[in-house]
């Protein structure tokens, strides 16, 4: 074997494929996964000469993606905050410290959702290049929004002299050209905000900003330019559009009727669709403390909308479409480094068990990242991206929350984090 292989033993392996853990051994060579098999089969095989990492029987599994991704967000109590209160240079630094909290968090794989300025492509290109520790990273340009749209929340009377958040672009060949300079800009990932949100009054969640035309020639151009298409569609109506445009990924579809879900459900085999009810939760756990009453959230219909995101998962659930964690992270009550409190929130709230909530995070989180197949199970031939974690996380899905339970964070085939007996005499790098 080259000198480059690492065996794995004595781990209870979780390899996301859909069935129970097995007490086996991982061997590694380079940045991919060579073999995965139980205990001693694959041993008797390998040279002695390579060396073996002894896992103690914890349980190792594929690291998780986190499917809405903020990595240029922090510490954010408004919407406006982004605009107002995150000058770049800050922002680029907190983008570098939230990156490798990700990846300390269990987390080696993310899709953005929305950056500030071009943060997003400099973070991703920076972990490329191995100057910082990050997940693989979808880097996404800043969102797509029309005139008066969710990120347009600026009225013209307060003269502030900016575009804010988002490019604004009204009909098809204005989008056409925002999404070419998204890509000539280099991201990966293009955000189009179809309807609104609750706490701003300049776009509500069932108020369209964007004809079917538009949002049509938004897709297409990403698509023709080999971006990925993700949107911010919390009514039924966007969540439709959404789906006859070709969008990949869709962010939220908090309130689904009959027609909407039968859409998703004829495009499951394409579609990826992440509620991040982080939001929501985040809000009425934590709002408080940041001025955000309870009573202000049910005014704004926040309960009533966590009610049906609750119904129109279950029935997504139901219905086979891939529902993904992902919780809109990066506000003051949805903190950088909790990310595994979503898959908390797939078992309470939408009825998961703890294994079918870590495989909606690794196995089809993976799907929906690049390069396609490379990554979200254990298995020959795939990215080594894995965690080793003190405990059993089917058993109790809480444990992934816990920093000091994940002894062991893997990408590519080099540790990025480890704290079990013994690893460090094997470490490759």
């Amino acid at each position: 074997m080259e000198n480059n292989c690492v065996l794995l033993v004595n781990g209870t392996i979780f390899d996301s494929r859909g069935g129970d853990p097995l007490k086996g051994e991982i061997l590694i060579e380079g940045n991919k996964v060579v073999r995965v098999g139980s205990s001693e089969l694959i041993s008797r095989e390998i040279d002695k000469e390579v060396p073996r990492i002894d896992l103690g029987g914890r349980f190792v599994m594929p690291g998780m993606v986190e499917a809405h991704a903020h990595l240029s967000y922090f510490g954010a109590s408004t919407i406006q905050d982004l605009d107002l209160n995150s000058p770049v240079e800050e922002s680029v630094i907190n983008a570098t410290l939230n990156a490798k909290l990700m990846l300390r968090s269990g987390y080696t794989s993310a899709i953005s959702f929305g950056s500030i300025s071009r943060i997003d492509v400099a973070i991703r290109d920076a972990i490329n290049d191995g100057k910082i520790e990050g997940p693989r990273y979808l880097a996404a340009g800043r969102d797509l929004t029309a005139t008066g749209g969710m990120p347009d929340w600026n009225p013209e009377y307060l003269k502030l002299g900016m575009d804010g958040l988002g490019i604004k672009a009204d009909g098809p060949w204005e989008l056409r050209k925002a999404v070419r300079s998204i890509r000539k800009n280099k991201a990966d990932v293009v955000k189009i905000y179809i309807d609104g949100e609750g706490m701003l009054d300049n776009d509500q969640p069932d108020e369209l900003t964007f004809t079917e035309e538009e949002v049509f020639a938004a897709v297409d151009e990403a698509h023709r330019r080999g971006l990925i298409a993700v949107c911010h569609a919390r009514g039924a109506q966007a969540v439709k559009i959404a789906v006859k445009a070709g969008m990949d990924i869709i962010g939220h579809a908090n309130c689904l009727d009959d027609e909407a879900l039968e859409a998703l459900k004829s495009v499951k085999d394409r579609i990826f669709v992440v509620p991040a009810i982080h939001w929501h939760v985040g809000l009425y756990e934590n709002g408080e403390k940041y001025g955000i009453t309870k009573e202000f959230l049910d005014s704004t219909g926040y309960q009533v909308e966590l009610l049906e995101s609750i119904t129109s998962v279950k029935r997504m659930k139901e219905a086979g479409i891939r529902v993904l964690p992902g919780g809109d992270f990066g506000f003051n009550w949805t903190p950088h480094g909790t990310y595994a409190r979503d898959l908390q929130n797939f078992v309470d709230y939408f009825g998961y068990s703890p294994k079918e909530a870590i495989l909606a995070a690794t196995r089809d989180a993976g799907a929906a990242m690049r390069p396609r197949g490379m990554i979200g199970t254990l298995e020959p031939g795939k990215f080594a991206d894995l965690i080793v974690v003190d405990g059993n996380p089917l058993e109790d899905i809480k444990i992934l929350q816990d920093h000091e339970r994940i002894v062991g964070v893997m990408k590519d085939g080099k540790w990025y984090h480890n704290d079990f007996s013994h690893a460090e005499q094997a470490i490759h790098q």
